[in-house]
């Protein structure tokens, strides 16, 4: 089902976001402050597994907290989505979301309690919870004009080389001081800083990105989708059945999923890596989430939503490589795992555009990332759990969840329920 181009006026030469940017600079723009920001909370979350372990955490500890962590990233979009949605003020949520962000990975390093440390870890996340519906949104309408799948998979691979970049700074600070948490992560300020000077001056530029979509007026097709978007009626009205459909399919998918949290656990616990060598597994693992995502994105673009049969087969591959006991084959695991990440973070929010119209898209993605949430909990803590009981147990139930992921993929699109292209 491919979304249908229905006619818009024309904006007047006036209007703000043509006269400020172009939808795909808008875009670079937008993924230029990802970038920084990654290098901040990517950075910070590459070492997130053996900091805790260090301050006294167990692996079910270390698992519940970074499937909590990202419980509450997600999760709590099921308010800061309806939030935004019945506000209009995106950006302010943007704002706010990067603000927080910023504000509490510098004090994670400086921290010697291990309750203290779980509780930054979790508020980072809220951070990213408070901004991402709205900017979602945002980005959603620049990228109807530039195509959506290769729209959101350029601004994750560029979220991805802030990914990279941090992991291998707070490596290079892991090493030059001897394992010391407080300058490694406080040196993350500074890209915190630059991040949000830059959102700004965005914000100055293209106050109303709305505009690049009614350009090219586009709006979902089909019997549950509003007609025109960005009308005030659209946004009364209920969401699709076809996106219920696909957040069924995606929560299976993130249900067997495990945090790099655990990941990164195995390795140092087991002695498989020194741990100033996590960070840059975890920086090669966003390498792999980049090129995913853009070889994702431009299939997703051609061929629709059944590009999406890679990620229950990677996300069932990751146990199975990761925790071993052989190096290589952890290290294969870790960057497998990276690219599943890529296709989590571009693609499926891609496919959540094209489902739903304009006025009801915050919230949508609000939803979306809550069903997200509860399976990112289940995932984080069913791995950690399940890792102490027995490594083989966990496989065997992943590939499990994941092959009833593939059949939800099958019946959805057997009736035709996702954009095809």
């Amino acid at each position: 089902m491919k979304p249908a181009r229905t006619t818009s006026p024309t904006p007047e030469p006036s209007d703000p976001p043509v006269r400020g940017l172009s939808a795909w600079r808008f875009v670079l723009v937008f993924g230029g402050v990802s970038l920084l920001m990654d290098v901040v909370y990517e950075g910070a979350r590459s070492v997130t597994g053996p900091l805790l372990a260090h301050l006294g955490a167990s692996a079910a500890v270390v698992g519940v907290v970074t499937g909590a962590g990202e419980a509450a990233a997600l999760g709590l979009r099921l308010a800061s989505g309806p939030l935004a949605d019945r506000s209009r003020r995106f950006w302010a949520w943007t704002i706010a979301g990067y603000v927080l962000t910023a504000a509490t990975v510098p004090v994670l390093g400086l921290t010697g309690v291990l309750w203290v440390a779980c509780t930054l870890v979790i508020a980072e996340r809220v951070g990213k919870a408070v901004r991402s519906p709205a900017k979602d949104t945002l980005l959603s309408h620049a990228t109807a004009a530039t195509g959506r799948g290769r729209g959101f998979a350029v601004h994750e691979a560029m979220d991805q080389v802030g990914a990279l970049i941090g992991p291998l700074t707070v490596a290079g600070v892991l090493a030059l001081t001897g394992g010391d948490y407080a300058p490694a992560l406080g040196v993350l300020a500074l890209p915190g800083v630059a991040a949000v000077a830059l959102l700004l001056w965005l914000r100055a530029m293209v106050p109303d990105p709305v505009g690049y979509e009614t350009t090219v007026g586009a709006a979902p097709e089909g019997p549950d989708s509003p007609e025109e978007p960005g009308v005030s009626g659209s946004r009364e009205r209920k969401l699709p059945r076809a996106f219920w459909a696909y957040a069924v399919f995606t929560a299976a998918t993130l249900t067997g999923f495990a945090t790099f949290g655990v990941l990164s656990y195995h390795l140092v616990v087991r002695h498989l890596v020194p741990t100033a060598t996590v960070p840059v597994l975890y920086a090669a693992a966003m390498g792999a989430d980049a090129v995913a995502a853009l070889a994702t994105g431009w299939l997703y673009d051609r061929f629709g939503a059944q590009v999406l049969v890679v990620l229950p087969l990677l996300s069932a591959a990751v146990p199975a490589l990761a925790f071993t006991d052989t190096v290589g084959v952890a290290v294969v695991g870790a960057l497998v795992w990276g690219a599943a990440v890529g296709v989590q973070e571009s693609t499926l929010r891609a496919t959540v555009a094209d489902l739903v119209a304009p006025g009801r898209r915050a919230t949508a993605y609000g939803v979306f990332a809550g069903i997200m949430g509860g399976a990112a909990l289940a995932g984080g803590a069913l791995a950690g759990a399940l890792y102490e009981v027995s490594i083989p147990l966990l496989i065997v139930v992943v590939v499990g969840i994941q092959a009833a992921a593939l059949v939800l993929l099958w019946a959805t699109r057997a009736v035709r329920s996702l954009p095809a292209h």
